[in-house]
């Protein structure tokens, strides 16, 4: 009982990162304890299938409400009608929405049914199985735990909880205990069982990242596509125009609580297709498109800056895109059953609901605010090594205009402050509004408008934001576009009208992350309308041929050579396949040799020395080897021989031996027919050879021999078959053989 509930209790460790180490132990020691308890209580009683799967159903229900469900129940103990059936429903359903809730999940709804249901049935089975069937059928057992593992590995996260030790205590218990309970146990043994699983964890805990090149781990949830696909949706900078348009003096965000130089995220997009900046697919794992629901809190541990709460309250947002500040942790909305609705990118730091955003929807979320670093601190950052959606269809002059814009810088802030600085103080702003006075300008951000801006100069957010990130991508940095508000100053509450709307780029930097720059001229800044319909491309800075591209931004010590032909891109890539299999033969040769070496080096001193026997220069030697390798074969088969007897007593004791193991063994071993006389036989001519005084010729001792050959065929025949394998490795005649033997 203790060796398999400690067993099942390491193989749920995989599930501490997915709930959290204090809310999964109630559910766990719950479950192993009423698993144990109906085992132990069905075995005493000799309960049948039905009754005992009656019991565990009725305690599931009686304590399942209390640990799994405690905010559904009266005083957090007794159950309530609606409870036990959510908890009935939760045995079936749980285990979908652990798999699509980002951890930590906490108590959410009936996800701690999981795992409160899997200890539950694990213990249950592993200790009837173990207490009612046979002794052999009954170590078993012992897979329980195993299958336990698999299920919480592929329900867990790419966080693990100290494998390599839970891993050799699950080993070392699980088959010392099957030993026992099969009656094959030798103390002896679990050290050497001990070595061998320490080395083995130790050897894949330092290596295996080595061997898969820092490949993260599978993880079930990584391959399960989430119902929300933000491709099915518009492009949100598609709307930039409705908002200054349509919602100009609407209120459309009421915001309470925002920290100063906090920016209103509506939603970011990294993904351009020649006609509109969108948010990236769902296949993009990455990137801007992977919305997950979460639970009661979002994993924020490794973003860093200002933790604060702000309240939201939606006035009039027609679409489902949530807005968010910072990163959250946290989101906890008026109507609590609109939470099942939310879906969130950690990549992104946006959110967003399954369906439109309804008028009046309130919640209060704990966000993380990250500082915005200065110029000096990124004066020597790299660009970050984030993957982004390829982009598709960006016109040349694109190129040729981060090149002219640029000028002369090559580190990666450099590059963007003078993009967005020649994009803001150079360009004009209009939204186009000609009734009103503005100059025309033209709105969309597809690769015609982004060629027209360049040769205008006229436009707005949406379009400077989009030229300043496609720049910037040209120019090898990684880059997005953010749709959202920004607010003038610090205040306690913020109503954001059409009118507010702005569009901004981010640039990852290695080590700062993402960074904001606003490239959009002041809105003050407005040509003439005669000056607006003008083409800009007169001015000779942007007709003169673009100088040569600088060299992209590379951390010093990559290779910033120009590409490679073909030819040795396939070289290049044969080298890296021809180097993956050879860290793959080299580490997993290691655990081989590890594990085979010893059986195969024990072989290979056993084939030498019955070679030396049977080469003896002098024949008399040959015939006595012939005696001692019938000895160690024995010896070998584990038949204890005594230390002080003559030929003839070993034979009688061999034959004895083998005889009375052999008749009705009830290990599968079969009679040995004739044993006694062959090995009779054989002491006698040994010690004739020996005192008789004649030298045996080489006939008599290649008969000899083969005599020696059939006896032990015999004797392999009258044990089991696991003997006679086992017999194969054991070095018990290697150690020490029988003494006595007559000269």
């Amino acid at each position: 009982m203790l060796v398999l509930t400690v067993a099942i209790a390491l193989g749920l460790l995989p599930l501490v990162p997915v709930f959290g180490a204090t809310t999964l132990i109630a559910p766990v020691v719950a479950g192993l304890l009423v698993g144990v308890i109906v085992a132990l209580l069905s075995a005493r009683l000799r309960w049948g299938a039905a009754v005992t799967t009656a019991a565990a159903l009725a305690a599931y229900l009686l304590v399942g409400p209390a640990v799994a469900m405690p905010d559904a129940t009266v005083l957090r103990v007794l159950p309530r009608p609606q409870s036990l059936l959510d908890l009935l429903a939760g045995a079936v359903t749980s285990w979908k929405q652990v798999l699509t809730l980002d951890p930590e999940l906490g108590a959410t709804g009936v996800v701690l049914v999981a795992p409160f249901v899997l200890a539950l049935v694990a213990s249950l089975a592993a200790l009837s199985l173990a207490l009612r069937a046979s002794r052999r059928t009954g170590a078993l057992a012992a897979a329980v735990p195993v299958v336990v593992l698999v299920v919480s590995v592929l329900l867990g996260t790419k966080v693990t909880v100290v494998p390599v030790v839970a891993g050799v205590a699950m080993v070392l218990g699980l088959v010392t205990w099957a030993s026992w309970r099969v009656g094959t146990f030798a103390p002896r043994r679990v050290a050497s069982l001990a070595v061998v699983a320490v080395v083995v964890g130790a050897l894949g805990a330092v290596t295996g990242p080595w061997v898969v090149d820092q490949r993260p781990r599978f993880v079930l949830r990584d391959e399960i596509v989430p119902p929300f696909d933000p491709a099915a949706q518009a492009s949100p900078l598609s709307a930039f125009r409705k908002f200054v348009k349509d919602w100009d003096e609407t209120d459309l965000l009421t915001v309470r609580g925002l920290p100063e130089g906090a920016l209103v995220r509506i939603a970011t997009m990294d993904a351009y297709d020649g006609v509109v900046w969108d948010v990236a697919g769902a296949e993009a794992a990455e990137g801007s498109g992977t919305f997950r629901r979460v639970g009661s809190d979002v994993d924020t541990q490794t973003r860093r800056g200002e933790i604060a709460t702000v309240e939201m309250q939606v006035d009039h947002l027609p679409f489902v895109w949530l807005p968010t500040v910072g990163w959250t942790r946290q989101i906890t909305f008026t109507n609590p059953d609109l939470r099942s609705e939310l879906r969130y990118n950690e990549a992104t730091g946006t959110a967003a609901m399954v369906d439109t955003l309804p008028d009046g929807l309130t919640w209060t979320a704990e966000v993380v605010v990250p500082p915005v670093p200065d110029a000096d601190a990124l004066e020597s950052a790299e660009g970050g090594s984030v993957v982004l959606p390829e982009l598709q269809r960006v016109p040349d002059e694109i190129a040729a205009a981060a090149s002219d814009f640029a000028g002369n810088a090559s580190r990666a802030s450099l590059i963007a402050d003078a993009l967005a600085q020649t994009l803001h103080d150079e360009g004009w702003f209009s939204h186009g509004l000609t009734a009103q006075g503005q100059a025309a300008s033209l709105s969309g951000h597809g690769a015609d408008r982004m060629v027209s801006l360049l040769s205008t100069m006229v436009g707005d957010g949406e379009q400077y934001a989009s030229a300043m990130a496609l720049m910037a991508r040209e120019r090898g940095l990684p880059a997005r576009v953010v749709l959202g508000f920004r607010p003038d100053g610090a205040s306690d509450e913020v109503t954001f009208t059409g009118a507010d709307i702005q569009a901004w780029v981010e640039i990852n930097y290695a080590g700062y992350g993402w960074v904001p720059y606003f490239p959009t001229p002041d809105e003050s800044r407005t040509p003439e309308q005669s000056t607006a319909e003008e083409p800009a491309a007169a001015d000779p800075q942007l007709r003169q041929p673009p100088p040569p591209p600088q060299q992209p931004v590379t951390a010093p010590d990559d290779d910033t050579e120009q590409p490679q032909t073909d030819d040795n891109q396939d070289v290049s890539e044969d080298s890296q396949l021809w180097a993956i299999v050879g860290r793959v033969a080299l580490v997993g040769g290691v655990p081989l040799v590890l594990l085979l070496g010893p059986p195969l080096l024990v072989g290979l001193l056993k084939r030498r020395r019955r070679g030396r026997r049977r080469r003896a220069e002098e024949p008399l030697r040959r015939v006595v080897g012939g005696w001692d390798e019938l000895l160690d074969e024995a010896t070998d088969l584990r038949r204890d021989l005594p230390e002080q007897a003559t030929r003839r007593e070993l034979a009688v004791a061999l034959a004895g031996s083998f005889g009375s193991r052999a008749s009705g063994s009830p290990h599968g071993g079969r009679r040995a027919v004739g044993i006694g006389g062959p090995v009779a036989t054989l002491a006698v001519r040994a010690d004739a050879a020996v005192f008789g005084g004649a030298e045996p010729n080489d006939a008599e001792v290649e008969s000899y021999w083969r005599q020696v050959d059939d006896a032990v065929s015999a004797m392999r025949s009258a044990v089991p078959r696991r003997v006679r394998w086992r017999s194969r490795w054991s070095v018990a005649s290697l150690r020490r053989r029988p003494r006595g033997r007559p000269d």
